[in-house]
């Protein structure tokens, strides 16, 4: 089984948190976090930087980490411990950068966020973190 390391990147705007609806890759239909791979050689907040800018066309501020998940996805045979990090500030209006892994960007209340969650996303929230 493959290992791998994930960054999700917690955006607030009030009482809002930025989802995003995920094509094409493992958690197709499912709401999720920006983020992705953590590269070789990157640092957790360099890889929250450019994931967010990619994805999103957001610039983001410093980050602070928030806790992890463990998600195993059977059917690809990896594994994903994904760290996630909330964003001090943003710039910008968020925007479809990768149309073939998201098809919108969205302002969730936090008390009524979007069904089904990413995986790793939803496995954080049950772990007690409070969004």
């Amino acid at each position: 089984m493959q290992q791998l390391i994930g960054v999700g990147v917690i955006i607030k705007n009030g009482e809002k948190i930025l989802l995003g609806r995920r094509l094409g890759s493992h958690g197709a239909g499912t709401w999720g976090l920006p983020g992705g791979h953590l590269d070789e050689g990157e640092s957790v907040e360099q890889c929250a930087r450019r994931e967010t800018i990619e994805e999103t066309g957001l610039q983001v501020g410093d980050v602070k980490p928030q806790g992890f998940s463990d998600t195993v996805f059977e059917e690809l045979q990896k594994q994903y411990i994904t760290l996630f990090v909330e964003a001090a500030s943003y710039t910008g209006e968020p925007q479809v950068c990768e149309p073939d892994k998201c098809d919108e960007w969205r302002w969730c209340d936090v008390d009524d966020l979007p069904q089904p969650l990413f995986v790793p996303l939803q496995s954080f929230i049950e772990q007690g973190y409070k969004l």
